[in-house]
């Protein structure tokens, strides 16, 4: 994991060369605040890290720090690949335990990095590989920490126009043109951050807040916004799904009435078998045929077509059938004669004689032959 700090510079002088060198402290023990992104906790605003001194002053941290690449800025990791590109001076080798800070020297090399640090970009922000442990605790001097260090290692240190702790720090007891005078040095090597406050709009409200929390702010603000924009994205998908199965069963309930209504009582079954058995008997008295499974319409069409025939019918509409049904029926109704002789064909024309009619036929045969 890469980590930044922030550190002064002091003892500064040019070499006839250009070159601009000093002696700095470049790391301390105790408490800096990160943002969770910046430690691998997107989802909390601010990891206090604490530096314990056997990790800051471990042998490995310390020889670390020697022969360092300076950077104009943070630019990730530098090594042999991009060295070229980014490296505008380096440390020294003489690494030194100073108090609670580590002291190295430096050289700038790189005259736009020269010319950034005369104009006030004086401030130092390590680059660091670092193991970090995600625990609650407290410092020896009371201070709460979310996650502490087990061991660092130093990959570059950059010349910052403000790093971790705020504003730029002194060099000695001068200042660039321009700069204002700093009220009072944190002995931690921190900022006076009076004029490191932003300000910014909360709800209606100014505030006034360092660089790291106006980051915090704007990032907890930006995830509300997006939390609401998710609240009205599944509200609306929500009454949508509402609205639509509230549609489903309205058009059920309207099935189910539409059934209801079609359904037939006692008395209509009662009333339409008679009604087709009274078309069925008309139909018969028309001419007289099997009309078992046929419709109304089918019925009458196949009784007009048996009494007159395909002709009768023929690209004729239901409603002349039916007319034309109504007047046979009208006919036959009329002719009860007609309609009796109609009942008496294909039955014997005299069912009463018992066989005499035969029997006299075969008497009056013999008497022929006898004559003969």
């Amino acid at each position: 994991m890469i980590l930044t700090d922030s550190v002064s510079v002091s003892a500064v002088r040019r070499t006839t060369d250009g070159y601009l060198v000093a002696d700095a402290r470049v790391a301390r023990t105790g408490i800096q605040e990160y943002l969770g992104s910046e430690v691998g906790k997107p989802d909390v605003p601010i990891i206090r890290v604490y530096r314990p001194p056997e990790a800051v002053f471990a042998e490995d941290a310390m020889r670390s720090y020697a022969y360092r690449p300076m950077t104009n800025d943070h630019h990730g990791d530098v090594n042999a690949g991009n060295w070229k590109q980014l490296a505008v001076g380096q440390t020294g080798s003489e690494v030194l335990r100073d108090g609670d800070f580590v002291r190295v020297p430096l050289v700038l090399m790189d005259a736009a990095a020269i010319r950034d640090y005369e104009a006030g970009k004086r401030e130092l922000s390590m680059g660091l590989e670092a193991t970090v442990v995600f625990e609650d605790g407290v410092t020896p001097d009371g201070q709460t920490y979310n996650a502490r260090i087990e061991s660092m290692r130093m990959n570059h240190l950059a010349l910052v126009d403000r790093a971790r702790g705020g504003e730029q720090l002194r060099i000695g007891d001068q200042r660039a043109p321009g700069v204002q005078p700093q009220a009072q040095d944190d002995p931690k090597g921190g900022h006076d951050m009076a004029d490191a406050l932003r300000k910014l709009l909360v709800d209606g409200l100014t505030i006034e807040t360092t660089e790291q929390g106006a980051q915090a702010i704007e990032k907890l603000n930006k995830q509300l916004s997006d939390a609401q924009v998710n609240i009205k994205t599944l509200t609306d998908g929500h009454a949508a799904a509402m609205a639509t199965k509230d549609a489903e069963l309205a058009k059920k309930d309207a099935e189910i009435d539409s059934l209801k209504s079609k359904q037939l009582s006692d008395a209509d079954i009662d009333k339409r078998v008679q009604e087709r058995a009274d078309l069925i008997s008309t139909a018969k008295q028309i001419a007289d045929g099997d009309y078992t499974g046929k419709s109304e319409a089918e019925i009458r069409k196949a009784a007009v077509v048996a009494k007159l025939g395909d002709a009768a019918v023929k690209d004729k509409a239901d409603a002349y059938i039916a007319a034309r049904f109504d007047i046979l029926a009208e006919d036959a109704a009329e002719d009860p004669v007609r309609q009796h002789m109609r009942q008496q064909d294909g039955k014997p024309t005299n069912p009463a004689d018992n066989g005499q009619t035969a029997y006299e036929q075969r008497l009056a045969d013999a008497w022929k032959g006898e004559s003969k």
